[in-house]
């Protein structure tokens, strides 16, 4: 029986006869001095919101969660958005604290940032106020390998992980998955310790259709069926037993509305400033030669659908506003309003298209941006549910797994080491 067909049974059986995944022998903590650790793989699943396991169309994942670890939920980092909190699970730091505060960026050294931008997101030098963690493993000897995390394009300090790939939104999760089980196929002293998977499918149609949608729900079991041929490809190589997976999301999705946009270009000259970003979390700097102030005292005023501060008023439970790259004047809109222009959504009609039904990037305590948690392997503890924590803490796990010595960070190892059985704390 191999490991999805033992992981779904015992998830049946779990209730009446107390069934878990077959035991296996616990293995030393990690220690890449003495022994090499136990594999390490990071799976994202790009919005997937946590309530989403309780749709029942993710039985891979359920079973993985019912044999070892599940959060309650997980706390982005904010802003909620896709590249900050890729960066920050993999890092340990906060987005103020990495510098990757936003998806779209200004830096008055580097020019403009955006996800479309190629040549900004394989810079390195855009990355480098964080050292992830196939940084780290490097540097100790273990050999690394990133299927689309962002951040991996770029030779960050002048590294990039051993095997990784440019983004191609055409690659398919199954040629995802295969491309992992191929560099787990490497002879044993070039086999990567520490890999990434990223999927996005989710999150995709949770933006174009809305979180609470059939197309929503197509995207979940798309992507537990390549979970699903992930675990057979372990199985197949014997490395079921023997890996360490967490699976978790940068994110959750909230509904939007297509009426509810708070049009910026009514509220703002914008001639007057510099616009860094729109959507969920606005951001304009000055303007020479404008009067910035007074546009920020207005705007700091109560609005509808959103709340404005200057960078160094952002509420201080966001750890927000320090880094140079966060726009001097924040707007962020209420969970399920979008902050765009008239002119915006006028070229969207006449393209024939509408604007994003569902988002994310909001206050990261909102319960929709609440992200999914998941870990299973030889170092977790079996059908445990922890409390929600901040994704911050997962580099110090991940650290602690891989026998590394962790690089300064945000995280709380001493918070999340009750997920691992004893002898591996």
């Amino acid at each position: 029986m191999n490991l999805l067909h033992r992981l779904l049974l015992c998830t049946l059986l779990a209730a009446i006869a107390g069934c878990a995944t077959r035991p296996t022998a616990a293995p030393a903590a990690a220690n890449a001095a003495t022994s090499p650790p136990a594999p390490l793989l990071l799976v994202s699943i790009d919005g997937y919101r946590a309530d989403y396991l309780q749709r029942g169309l993710s039985p891979t994942l359920q079973a993985l969660a019912d044999g070892g670890v599940r959060a309650e939920s997980m706390q982005p980092s904010f802003p909620s958005l896709t590249f900050p909190n890729h960066y920050t699970i993999v890092t340990g730091l906060r987005p103020d604290h990495h510098g990757i505060v936003n998806n779209t960026m200004f830096d008055e050294r580097l020019g403009k940032f955006s996800l479309g931008n190629r040549k900004a997101v394989s810079d390195g030098r855009w990355w480098a106020e964080g050292t992830p963690l196939w940084e780290t493993a490097s540097q100790h000897g273990l050999h690394t390998a990133t299927m689309f995390w962002p951040g991996s394009e770029a030779d960050i300090h002048g590294r990039h992980p051993d095997h990784w790939r440019p983004f191609d939104g055409k690659v398919t999760p199954d040629q995802r998955v295969d491309q992992v089980l191929a560099w787990l196929d490497l002879p044993v002293a070039q086999r990567p310790a520490f890999l990434t998977l990223y999927f996005d499918a989710v999150d995709h149609a949770g933006h174009a259709y809305g979180p609470d949608t059939p197309q929503v729900d197509a995207a979940l079991r798309e992507t537990d069926a390549a979970l699903a041929r992930l675990l057979r490809g372990l199985e197949q190589r014997g490395l079921a037993d023997r890996i360490n997976l967490i699976v978790l999301a940068d994110h959750g999705m909230a509904p939007v509305p297509l009426d509810h946009s708070v049009l910026i270009d009514k509220l703002i000259p914008l001639d007057q400033v510099r616009t860094v970003s729109l959507g969920v979390l606005a951001g304009f700097n000055p303007k020479p030669g404008h009067d910035f102030a007074a546009v920020e005292a207005a705007m700091e005023k109560p609005q509808q659908h959103m709340q404005c501060w200057d960078k160094t008023r952002v509420p201080a439970r966001l750890a927000y506003g320090s880094n140079p790259r966060v726009p001097q004047l924040l707007c962020l809109a209420d969970a399920g309003w979008r902050i765009t222009t008239g002119d915006y959504l006028a070229q969207k009609a006449k393209q024939g298209k509408t604007p994003s039904l569902g988002e994310h990037g909001y206050d990261n305590a909102d319960p929709h941006m609440q992200a999914l948690f998941v870990a299973h392997g030889p170092a977790f503890r079996q059908g445990l549910v922890v409390k929600p924590f901040p994704n911050v803490d997962v580099y110090p796990l991940m650290a602690h797994l891989l026998g590394l010595p962790p690089a300064a960070n945000d995280g709380d190892y001493d918070a999340v080491s009750g997920m691992l059985k004893p002898a591996q704390r």
